[in-house]
């Protein structure tokens, strides 16, 4: 008997385990109301939304297009369902609403807000750096089209942070396996990857040790003029980073005297050599 309920236990610990780690996607509420004003249905709705019920709530906008599909309230229904989906972290649903939202309405006066939802709904997936990064990279684009199509939108100034932070989660993914590969000791499979960021993500905040990076890669190969033209590129554009101070310290007495001299020209010939034009 004791054996049994030990058994029963553990059943019941184990679904219980599965129960919490297999949360999985919300799943989307699919209703389909019998005919009513469009009005009542749509007020349910918003209802609903301003009681965080957002799978229903979106689930009823959508209902509003079903059944009234050429009202004047389809059209800001759609728009609302596809928020619902978003606040629900639905984002899939969101994404694919939202799509179909901007093709079938490419002149809505919030048309911009669609566009920036897109953004937010890839953004809010991105995952951490050791992963694959595609969802960033929509996000980026997403991003891009809203600040190309609508710069002035109220929305321009968040997107064009979430922007950056996008880029810099990019430019981190690079440099996770550039160091991966320098300290693996493939060096020439490295230098590129931190190439890759001081040219393609050369705002972001991991342009220094990407430099102090390619340093250590090139000095490893032997390659110490290689090696000092980074160096004077750091300097030169990060004269107090602890970068700086470390690739100054791996350097031969020789290279410090030459990078302490700061040669008129010699900086901008070390870039156009090491990253060309």
């Amino acid at each position: 008997m004791l054996l049994f309920m030990k058994q029963i236990l553990f059943l019941f610990a184990f679904s219980f385990l599965l129960s919490a780690c297999g949360g999985g996607k919300p799943e989307t509420l699919e209703v389909e109301l019998d005919a009513r004003p469009v009005e009542s249905i749509y007020n349910e709705a918003a209802a609903l939304m301003d009681a965080g019920e957002y799978a229903r709530a979106a689930a009823i906008f959508n209902e509003v297009e079903r059944q009234h599909p050429y009202s004047q309230w389809a059209t800001r229904a759609q728009l609302m369902a596809a928020y619902g989906y978003y606040e629900d972290q639905n984002f899939d649903e969101a994404i694919l609403a939202l799509d179909r939202f901007i093709r079938l309405h490419p002149g809505y006066r919030d048309i911009d807000y669609a566009y920036y939802l897109m953004a937010l709904s890839h953004y809010h997936q991105i995952t951490d750096v050791r992963r694959d990064q595609e969802m960033t990279s929509r996000a980026l684009q997403s991003f891009d089209d809203l600040l190309a199509r609508f710069p002035d939108s109220r929305y321009a100034r968040d997107a064009t942070l979430k922007r950056d932070l996008t880029l810099d989660h990019l430019a981190g993914k690079e440099m996770d396996i550039g160091r991966y590969y320098l300290k693996q000791g493939h060096f020439n499979a490295a230098i590129p990857r931190f190439m890759e960021v001081v040219k393609t993500y050369d705002t972001t905040t991991h342009v220094p040790e990407a430099l102090h990076r390619m340093v250590e890669a090139y000095l490893a190969l032997g390659l110490k003029g290689e090696a000092e033209r980074v160096a004077a590129v750091l300097g030169y554009n990060y004269p107090g980073s602890v970068w700086y101070e470390d690739s100054f310290a791996l350097l031969d007495p020789e290279a410090r005297a030459r990078l302490l001299e700061n040669r008129p020209g010699f900086f901008e010939r070390a870039y156009e050599s090491v990253f060309g034009r």
